[in-house]
């Protein structure tokens, strides 16, 4: 290089000076892939200065001083002196940034091409179908599901009006309700309350939800709708409607069912009492009169009649007691377990002395009961526990643990225990688990704790084995307010 102006030294980082008798392919980079013509012995020069012919070549890489490289467009000619070629000239134009935007806009351009793809992607595989719209309501991109739902195929649906998709009887209402979208387009969600039908290719017709969402581009509002078929769905409700119509009118017979049989127990334990009344009286009467008077069969006869005549009136009084729980019972109110226990306890004294029980408890809540009901749920309990107590003594023990809004009491004994088999029989009325001779009982007394236990909202279960006690759990509503 023999001359070079102060642009050339800009371009390549140096001074002038720095450029002049340095050779050429200093500042040219081994040539990259497809530019064979921009090898590092100038040979773009060298054909110059041969044949002094004019060359204009595109994106030459050069490179600074500093180790960066350019861009340059270049153009050569060759210098004349004495009839032959004695040099060329080297023009050189940067073009760094053009190339670099060129390559940034085909980056972007990429980025487009894939965003639309992903978009395409997305839109095939939505599991609702999904129908774009210009203002005009021609309809512009369909996806795979639109297809199957309504039975067009894509190209029978691109261009042509939404309202190909909206049953006959609704179209007129809705090109008007398109009109006045457009006039305030708005994000609408799906269902939004409507009841919306759409109709198929073969002009049948199912109900959808439908969700809308404006899209300004290139000065026009397009309109996505999503819409579901929720026939299945609409089923479903039907079928559950049926359901709960056939549940309620179920539950309002066993209401009125439950109700006539409470009265019907409640009126023929009441009727009973008289008659029988009189059948214990005088049977009894027949026993004590006639003691010593008859031969050994015909007492043993009356005193089977007057056993049978007691327990046909224990089982009458349960069975009254069983009635009352549903239709004479108290409001629920703030009640002191504690001093219901006691109570219990001073009505169960004797059968206490008489075995020789002892009976603890831990300090027992207020709950919302019926005080009379509570006590009765302790006291059959209670009996049940010092009733079936085995070999040793009655050993009784009653807690309580707060569980959310409610406490779970527990009483737990240390009898003969109850098979698991056997734990929820137990709780049925006149189920008895042993013979009369063995334990006396009317087989009621549990059926009335699981009654007003569910009265005031819990429940009573057992947990137990043979000859290792039992633990019975009921639970019980708490007082608000109380800790």
């Amino acid at each position: 290089m023999v001359f070079a102006n102060p642009a050339a030294g800009r371009l390549f980082g140096v001074s002038v000076g720095g450029l002049v008798g340095q050779p050429l392919h200093a500042a040219m980079p081994h040539a990259a892939p497809g530019e064979r013509a921009c090898v590092a012995d100038g040979c773009l020069l060298l054909a110059t200065l041969v044949d002094g012919l004019r060359r204009r070549l595109a994106a030459y890489r050069f490179r600074r001083s500093d180790g960066s490289e350019f861009l340059a467009d270049c153009a050569t000619g060759a210098l004349r002196a004495g009839g032959g070629v004695a040099g060329a000239v080297l023009l050189l134009h940067d073009v760094t940034e053009q190339h670099r935007a060129a390559e940034e806009q085909r980056r972007l351009l990429r980025q487009a091409e894939a965003a639309e793809a992903r978009f395409r992607a997305l839109l095939e595989s939505a599991p609702d179908a999904i129908v774009i719209t210009r203002r005009d309501g021609r309809i512009m991109l369909v996806n795979r599901q639109a297809e199957a739902q309504f039975g067009y195929a894509r190209e029978e649906l691109l261009d042509q009006s939404i309202e190909i998709l909206v049953p006959e009887r609704y179209r007129q209402r809705h090109a008007w309700l398109r009109a006045e979208y457009h006039a305030a387009p708005r994000t609408r969600p799906m269902g939004a309350g409507l009841d919306l039908y759409a109709r198929r290719k073969d002009g049948s017709e199912f109900p959808v939800e439908i969700s809308l969402s404006p899209l300004a581009l290139d000065g026009d509002v397009l309109v996505t709708a999503i819409i579901r078929d929720i026939t299945d769905r609409k089923r479903a409700e039907r079928q559950l409607q049926e359901t709960a119509a056939a549940l309620a009118q179920q539950t309002a017979e066993l209401t009125r069912s439950n109700a006539e049989l409470q009265q019907f127990a409640y009126v023929a334990s009441h009727d009973l009492q008289e008659p029988l009344r009189m059948v214990a009286s005088y049977t009894q009467l027949l026993a004590r009169r006639y003691r010593g008077k008859l031969d050994a069969d015909a007492e043993e006869f009356i005193a089977f009649a007057v056993d049978g005549a007691q327990r046909m009136q224990r089982l009458i009084n349960d069975l009254l007691a069983y009635s009352r729980v549903g239709t004479q019972g108290r409001p629920l109110e703030p009640v002191d377990c504690e001093r219901v226990l006691e109570r219990v306890l001073a009505d169960l004294s004797a059968a206490i002395a008489e075995r020789g029980a002892l009976v603890t408890h831990d300090p027992l809540p207020v709950v919302r009961a019926d005080p009379v009901q509570l006590g009765q749920v302790f006291q059959n309990l209670l009996s049940n526990a010092i009733k079936f107590h085995g070999a040793a003594p009655p050993r009784i023990h009653i807690s309580a643990t707060p569980e959310g809004d409610r406490w779970r009491l527990a009483v737990r004994d240390h009898g003969i225990g109850i098979p698991p088999e056997y734990a929820e029989r137990i709780f049925v009325i006149f189920q008895r688990l042993h013979a009369q001779h063995e334990y006396p009982g009317t087989g009621i007394g549990l059926a009335i704790c699981k009654k007003i236990v569910e009265r005031h909202g819990g429940r009573i279960w057992v947990e137990s084995a043979p000859g290792q006690g039992a633990t019975f759990y009921f639970t019980l509503p708490t007082v608000e307010g109380e800790p």
